[in-house]
């Protein structure tokens, strides 16, 4: 069955390739979206790179060209924050390959993500404030040239350095960018404090939020918690409805994009993942 959202469901259905990642390709995955009634489809970078010994950019440009299924985000360009000059360069490389292939398909956004390792937790969030500002306004002076934006993503957990959404809207308000804003993702919300706050999303303009990432997760203390707990929407202990009607009621109508690491999922058929997934995601569109 193809479940196309309806003509009065606000948010568009998205894929984020990492939900299939060990069993799929980008191939596989522009069909399988194709079929089930996705709008969006959100390209991993490694699985573009493993695409492009086989294809090149204009067969992506082409495919997109003549399918109702068009890309959205690129995921991703990790640990920004407090790098040595060697990890920087690692960081730009990446970057400007995304940038690049981004203005070659027409993809609009590049999803960059805060440093975690070890010590994260024991620097000041002035210190987490000053790093980010500083590195989000480099990356998007290189990616404004290409016509890309930055969609900066906090992680809840506390081994990440920047790990709130306050912490992460106040950082892209200094930033004052029109081509920076926020990738709002459920279980990351959650992480941070089960959603104390789902109030705060009302503070944050339709036009700072570049992505929405839908999920759930196994109800598990925070501490235990991990992104291998993902599941899918509707199924966990996240109030995604709340989440997803909160974006919403700020007027954002782009992407619902359904963003999961499950390994049990990894290890399903992916058209059996893709199609529950369109099913799971079709009542909060």
């Amino acid at each position: 069955m193809n479940y196309k959202k309806g003509a009065m469901n606000m948010l568009k259905l998205g894929f984020n390739e990492a939900t299939c990642k060990e069993n799929s390709s980008v191939e596989n995955d522009l069909k399988l979206c194709e079929k089930y009634g996705f709008d969006y489809i959100e390209l991993r970078l490694d699985m573009l790179k493993d695409y492009l010994k086989e294809h090149t950019l204009e067969d992506l440009k082409h495919y997109f060209e003549s399918h109702q299924l068009k890309p959205f985000a690129f995921n991703s360009i990790e640990d920004i924050n407090f790098t040595t000059e060697d990890e920087w360069k690692k960081v730009k490389d990446l970057f400007l390959f995304g940038c690049e292939a981004a203005q070659a398909i027409g993809n609009p956004y590049l999803i960059v993500v805060p440093t975690v390792k070890e010590g994260m937790q024991l620097l000041t969030e002035e210190e987490v404030f000053n790093d980010s500002v500083k590195v989000l306004n480099e990356l998007a002076d290189l990616a404004e040239p290409y016509g890309v934006k930055l969609a900066f993503e906090p992680i809840g957990d506390r081994r990440w350095c920047c790990n709130s959404l306050r912490q992460a809207w106040e950082i892209v308000q200094a930033v004052d960018r029109e081509s920076v804003g926020l990738t709002i993702d459920c279980i990351n919300f959650y992480m941070h404090d089960k959603c104390a706050d789902l109030e705060y999303i009302s503070k944050i303009p339709k036009e700072k939020i570049f992505v929405f990432h839908i999920n759930d997760c196994e109800d598990l203390p925070l501490r235990v918690l991990d992104h291998c707990h993902r599941i899918m929407p509707g199924k966990g202990c996240i109030p995604v409805k709340d989440i997803a009607d909160r974006i919403k009621q700020t007027g954002y109508d782009q992407i619902a994009s359904l963003e999961l690491f499950r390994p049990e999922y990894w290890q399903m058929d992916a058209e059996a993942v893709i199609a529950m997934g369109a099913e799971a995601c079709s009542k909060y569109l």
